[in-house]
């Protein structure tokens, strides 16, 4: 997947172990893929598999603690977002793709953290009560909510991950886990590893309506989107709300349009004179949506085809997150013969 201004991990400054580091990163199944996840997760996940031992999960208990009440679409959506992952590049040969709920070891090590780790530390957490507050219309107010930065803990741990692929923003939920880390091999001694940033660039595309992207607004681009949907939502995106006629100069900073077209437009010089002449008012909206819908349809093209040939055997995601559980289990599963041990559960 190309696309400017997400230049994927070569910025990643950690060493690089011998053999292969492990990787561990996951995604909630709460709806269809767009564009915000491309360019804030997937751009990053393909190339790290070069250099890693990737392991990504289909996070379904975490999408119980918002959706607990509603669970009837989760396992399609998980499906459907792991169709997407590999429409992107995540390749099942080169990585671990397996299912958080197939693997019920994590909940037995998420049970065992949660008796050494202080209830103030999960409150203390910035987006426990942020969410709360963003998600007013549902109760969070369970067991669950506060204590998902453990059961992110067990995920992570559970595979030695030497790294788990952040933002900058990231990193202090990311320091909450390596707490937790330290907190139990004072306990046990040495028996879990800590797991380290590998801070990774991220990208955030504002949603077509220049608030945050987001399938409750209905402002994103889907990874699903056909060149049509794509086109049709482009022509529909927020650009200056000053400039009521093509005449008029405009602004280009902050501007979704241009965010898109930086993001998206691999000609550099098509982008250029389009900046200079929206700023001059010698350009109109109607020609930089088109420019920039076609840009967009030739990056997502690839993954379409490649979407096509997943969906022509509908059984293989399926086969590939069964196989890839299994292969997850078997480490789990050694992993927590070793934290047994460690907390002297043996009879």
């Amino acid at each position: 997947t190309r696309f400017r201004n997400v230049t994927g991990v070569q910025t990643c400054a950690l060493p690089i172990l011998t053999p292969r580091a492990r990787v561990v990163s996951g995604m909630r199944p709460t709806g269809r893929l767009h564009l915000g996840h491309l360019v804030g997760a997937l751009g990053n996940w393909v190339p790290l598999q070069d250099q890693y031992d990737c392991f990504y999960f289909v996070a379904d208990w975490h999408a119980l603690t918002s959706e607990y009440s509603n669970t009837d679409p989760i396992t399609g959506y998980a499906l459907d977002n792991v169709a997407d992952w590999l429409a992107a590049g995540v390749d099942p040969e080169r990585s671990t793709i397996f299912v958080q709920s197939l693997v019920p070891e994590h909940a037995e090590l998420f049970l065992l953290l949660s008796m050494v780790v202080p209830i103030p530390w999960l409150e203390r957490v910035p987006t426990y009560k942020e969410q709360q507050e963003q998600l007013s219309e549902k109760d969070l107010s369970t067991l669950g909510f506060l204590g998902y930065p453990l059961l992110q803990t067990a995920d992570v741990a559970m595979y030695d991950a030497r790294f788990v692929p952040v933002g900058d923003d990231q990193v202090p939920h990311l320091e909450l886990s390596r707490e937790v880390v330290r907190r139990f091999n004072q306990f046990y001694g040495d028996v879990l590893v800590e797991p380290q940033p590998l801070l990774t660039p991220v990208s955030r595309l504002p949603g077509l309506d220049n608030r945050k992207m987001s399938k409750s607004y209905g402002n994103t681009i889907d990874l699903s989107d056909d060149a049509d949907a794509v086109t049709k939502k482009v022509r529909q995106m927020y650009t200056d709300p000053k400039r009521i006629r093509a005449d008029i100069p405009g602004t280009v900073e902050g501007n979704p349009v241009f965010m898109y077209h930086d993001a998206f437009n691999t000609d550099t010089a098509e982008v250029d004179d389009l900046k200079a002449r929206y700023r001059e008012g010698k350009v109109g909206d109607v020609e930089v949506k088109t420019k920039l819908a076609k840009a967009m349809n030739a990056m997502l093209e690839p993954m379409r085809e490649r979407r096509r040939e997943v969906a022509a055997n509908p059984g293989r995601v399926r086969e590939i997150v069964v196989e890839g559980s299994r292969k997850a289990r078997t480490i789990a599963h050694a992993t927590m013969e070793r934290v047994r041990d460690a907390v002297k559960l043996r009879y």
